[in-house]
């Protein structure tokens, strides 16, 4: 009997260790780029207590470390100058082996739309085929492809497209940042060395959601925002269950301050209520082209009908066309609708017992959180039918009547099931589980999300930064790209929020090994998502090459200095002229305005004058202050001999139009 029992043990143990396996993050698989000359983690997952060997081909090194209690174990390894392929071989019993590892230089892409915007996929860049088939010049290039998560709290899991790193490839290139890869190329070609590219991006997203809890919750600004954190569930489901019971809460405390009911009771969608002074508008059409400019808010809409008598008690349907953004809609004072969102058909069923021969009332409240708003869509789609060929247009002159302002209304609830803006979330499931991976550095091209709230990122971008680079615990290089230009030309001197975020950018550019790519020259004025990443790549490589490899190369266009007034003139003085002052094709310099103390400012002459630009103007006999490029898509033309544009300044610092905006 002890005979079998030990024979059993021992089988038990066999298995055992047969079936141990090392767990690995994506960032550790076949064609990984490891970080050259460096100490690099390596970590994973085994069985708790389980001693894990690995062993590096390029020494033959082995490494040993014991897994901790939970199963966890975390080991650094030594790296050589730039080189491969290698293998690494990875061991707690049974073996996982690592090919084709190439060692170089590791970059993060990170950001929103325009770094995830890929050289095909629904980007298509310039000559994206032509660039497609070029990709299977540079297996040594290397992408790892982070997928979009969101989590409440800090993670360690990734998932990336094919587990893993790929070699690059006309397919692996399709759907990777086309930012990233041309920016990868140039250091590839003139580094001469392997490139390993993390590409953990997401579209139309905030800088605060790639920001960690820690570090936002040292800003005064952001505390109310971080109050959505507070009790918030791990879950997906449990955080999509909170949401609609907040919803709902959030719709009774509105219902409480709202003109338009009493005690719960919509009294102005009422039939007898007496709407002689209220205003009419056109339905279907802009609340804020109608009246109310600027508008944010609730307002409720009324219209008058008399219903035949071969329609009563029939059950009717009636079409409020599109509604931006939400409605509550009512027939003779009871509710028959709601809908949350706009650009979605309102289309509601009128129960047979509301439907009495003679005088009704049709009530529509709607809510415009921001933007323009109310009641849209074409004339036909306003309506209230018996059947598809018996119906009543509704469209015309509508009473209606303001509620409140969103500035009366509480923030609406956010649903933190699926909404990447949730400050920390991206953070949380799509960078900490990168971290402490070895990297060279990171580029970053982010900011459109934030235009409402340029002064505000004035604290947020180096708070990123900072942030970051504590967790990964070294002031490693951080290059961005400035915003390209955007929007219909300007045709006088404005106020742009654009412009104050390309301001709170080149700001950050204070803080110790930062970097950027000036793009007001390649943007598109209908197409937020230029195609020319092909030269935003290059110019980030140029940063990089220069302030990170030493190489010795113009890297930036004119950056102001200083200035000085003389008379009735300013002259600015710029850093980085490589070459001389010039403009494209000798043009005539264009993009300055000039101010007095009135702080009107003007269009103004401009014209080099070595390595600085003299600005006047007629209408100015005594000037203060002067700004160039200042719009959203700005008219701008200075550049220096190395073909690299100026970047967008102002001498002044006069309270900007986003300086409220939190």
């Amino acid at each position: 009997m002890k005979k079998v029992l030990v024979c059993v043990l021992w089988y038990l143990l066999f298995v055992t260790n047969v079936c141990a396996q090392v767990k690995l993050s994506p960032l550790f698989s076949d064609n990984m780029v490891l970080q050259q000359k460096t100490e690099a983690p390596v970590w994973g997952m085994s069985k708790p207590n389980k001693k894990i060997e690995i062993i590096t081909s390029w020494d033959q090194k082995t490494y040993t470390i014991q897994a901790d209690a939970q199963g966890k174990w975390n080991i650094k390894v030594t790296t050589p100058a730039a080189g491969g392929p290698y293998e690494i071989t990875i061991s707690d019993g049974k073996k996982v082996k690592l090919s084709n590892v190439m060692i170089g230089e590791v970059w993060i892409c990170s950001g929103q739309s325009n770094m995830e915007m890929q050289v095909e996929g629904w980007g298509k860049v310039l000559n994206y085929q032509q660039e497609k088939m070029e990709a299977e010049n540079y297996p040594n290039i290397r992408f790892l492809l982070v997928e979009k998560a969101i989590s409440p709290v800090p993670g360690d899991r990734l998932k990336a497209t094919e587990n893993g790193w790929q070699v690059c490839s006309s397919k692996s290139v399709a759907d990777f940042s086309a930012a990233g890869y041309f920016f990868g190329r140039d250091l590839h070609k003139y580094q001469n060395v392997p490139i390993g590219l993390i590409d953990t991006s997401w579209g139309g997203t905030y800088i605060e959601t790639w920001t960690s809890k820690e570090a936002l919750a040292t800003m005064p600004d952001m505390q109310k925002k971080l109050e959505v954190l507070n009790g918030l569930p791990v879950t997906k489901e449990e955080r999509e269950k909170k949401f609609h019971s907040d919803i709902e809460d959030w719709k009774k405390n509105i219902e409480k301050i709202d003109k338009g009911f009493i005690n719960g009771k919509a009294v102005w969608a009422a039939t007898d209520l007496e709407d002689s002074s209220w205003k009419t508008m056109k339905v279907p059409g802009l609340m804020q082209e109608q009246g109310l400019a600027g508008f944010n808010g609730i307002v409720w809409f009324r219209k008058t009908i008399d219903i035949p008598a071969n329609w009563a008690n029939k059950e009717l349907t009636l079409n409020v066309g599109v509604i931006d953004d939400n409605d509550f809609t009512y027939f003779n004072g009871v509710q028959v609708g709601h809908t949350e969102g706009w650009m979605t058909p309102r289309s509601y069923k009128i129960p047979k017992e509301l439907v009495k021969k003679g005088k009704a009332v049709i009530a529509v409240r709607v809510m415009d959180t921001g933007g323009t708003g109310g009641i849209n869509g074409s004339p036909g789609s306003i309506s209230l039918q018996r059947s598809q060929t018996d119906d009543m247009q509704l469209a015309g002159n509508w009473k209606y009547q303001v509620s409140l302002t969103m500035k009366d209304i509480p923030h609406m609830p956010v649903n933190t099931a699926n909404e990447p803006n949730v400050p920390g979330f991206l953070f949380n499931a799509m960078l900490h589980p990168l971290i402490p991976y070895a990297i060279k550095g990171a580029i970053w091209y982010q900011g459109e999300a934030n235009t409402g709230r340029a002064y505000q990122y004035r604290e947020l971008m180096p708070l990123m930064i900072k942030d970051w680079r504590d967790r990964w615990g070294c002031d490693f290089p951080f290059y961005m790209v400035q915003l390209a230009n955007f929007t219909a030309q300007q045709t006088a001197p404005v106020d742009a929020t654009w412009a104050e975020l390309r301001e709170a950018q080149t700001r950050t550019l204070h803080l110790a090994n930062t970097g950027m790519a000036v793009t007001i020259d390649i943007g598109d004025a209908f197409d937020i998502h230029p195609k020319n990443k092909q030269e935003v790549g290059r110019r980030l490589a140029l940063v990089a090459r220069a302030q990170t490899y030493g190489e010795k190369i113009p890297y930036s266009g004119p950056m102001y200095d200083t200035y000085r007034i003389e008379g009735n003139k300013i002259r600015i003085y710029f850093k980085h002229t490589n070459g001389g002052l010039k403009t494209k094709n000798n043009e005539v310099l264009k993009g300055f305005t000039i101010s007095g103390v009135d702080r009107k400012f003007h269009w103004a002459d401009a014209v080099i004058d070595g390595n600085s630009v003299v600005v006047s103007s007629p209408e100015v006999s005594f000037p203060i202050a002067v700004r160039y490029a200042w719009a959203d898509n700005p008219i701008c033309n200075l550049y220096n001999g190395a073909n690299l544009p100026a970047s967008p300044f102002r001498t002044d610092d006069w309270q900007g139009i986003t300086y409220s905006g939190k």
